[in-house]
């Protein structure tokens, strides 16, 4: 008897339909990055301060972390890696997993410090803006022994004795640095600046008595203001601050134009998903949105001042171009380039 011969084709045309509805399912999946935002964060996250403890980008960046933590459920753990301006620890987070889960908590720094060493990242390049969160404007303080008591005297007796009076700054380039130098380049006299690694040690040496002056943030002198520990002459904002209503503005106290403000963002390494930057983006946008969170900021001197991504990095280039005159005008060189 002959054998009945198969339809010719079946087990092509099998495949086919096999294979499309493969295709199709491997569609519907989830892309690897949009898992990753379904699950970010499934462990803690480091934020890396790239400064000493006790400045106001610590300060602030300690801030951030708790309330981060709080709202994604898993513990953001702020880490200090000081050195090089800042420098040290966005090139730690540069070369980090661009997973999410290793951020940089940054300060005026990642605008200026390119101006003034060749660092071993392109702040284009190397990262992605999550958002900026705010600023504080500096105050001019003295230590108590000083015999100057406002901005005109001050400036008086710089005039009196060039040269004699020491001002504490954060590292060269830092922002402290160049709001000192902003502010002696404008009253026209001349003191020596000495650098530290750091706001909270630079603050230290001038309630010693080491230096006389220092133009921190509000952030970081406050309290010492409030001990006194340090004596407050001029606030650098455009308008008075509302934690010290009686302390005139640096403008207004004898420097007109004068005006410093520090900043702070976040960021992550360049190619970390997109999702998980829209996960941090939208939990930072509650957290500064919040009124606990304004009037934590205000009690420290700063204001919660917010950007997204795209338009924090356009600040950053305008930020870059403000300080680049200011070095170039102060004539100011980093270390190894001297």
């Amino acid at each position: 008897m002959q054998k009945e011969k198969p339809v010719p084709g079946i087990k092509s045309r099998l495949m086919k339909v096999f294979g499309a509805t493969l295709a199709l399912a491997i569609l519907l999946l989830p892309s690897p990055a949009a898992a990753a935002a379904d699950t970010y964060p499934v462990k803690p996250t480091r934020l890396i301060i790239a400064f000493a403890p006790g400045g106001s980008t610590d300060i602030i960046g300690r801030l951030i972390a708790q309330k981060l933590s709080e709202r994604l459920g898993k513990q953001v753990v702020p880490e200090n890696r000081a050195g090089g301006g800042g420098t040290i620890g966005a090139e730690m987070v540069a070369k980090s997993e661009p997973d999410g889960y290793t951020l940089l908590f940054t300060s005026a720094a990642i605008a200026i410090n390119p101006l003034l060493f060749k660092v071993p990242y392109d702040t284009e390049k190397s990262f992605v803006p999550v958002a900026m969160m705010g600023n504080g404007p500096v105050v001019l303080t003295v230590h108590p022994g000083v015999q100057a008591n406002s901005v005109k005297e001050l400036i008086a007796l710089a005039k009196k004795q060039p040269g004699k009076l020491v001002s504490a700054a954060a590292g060269v380039g830092s922002f402290m640095h160049l709001a000192t130098e902003l502010f002696k380049m404008m009253a026209g006299i001349d003191f020596k600046i000495v650098q530290f690694k750091g706001g909270g040690p630079a603050m230290i040496d001038t309630m010693g008595g080491h230096s006389q002056i220092s133009l921190g943030t509000l952030t970081q002198s406050l309290p010492q203001i409030k001990s006194g520990k340090l004596k407050a002459l001029g606030f650098g904002g455009s308008t008075r601050s509302k934690l010290l209503p009686d302390l005139p503005t640096v403008s207004e106290a004898g420097l007109p134009g004068y005006e410093a403000s520090q900043w702070w963002g976040l960021l992550a390494p360049a190619g970390t998903p997109k999702p998980v930057i829209d996960r941090l983006h939208k939990e930072l946008t509650v957290i500064l949105n919040a009124e606990d969170t304004k009037k934590t900021f205000e009690a420290q001197g700063a204001e919660a001042d917010w950007l997204g991504p795209a338009e924090f990095m356009k600040f950053i280039a305008t930020e870059t171009a403000k300080w680049g005159k200011v070095i170039k005008e102060g004539n100011i060189r980093a270390p190894e380039q001297k």
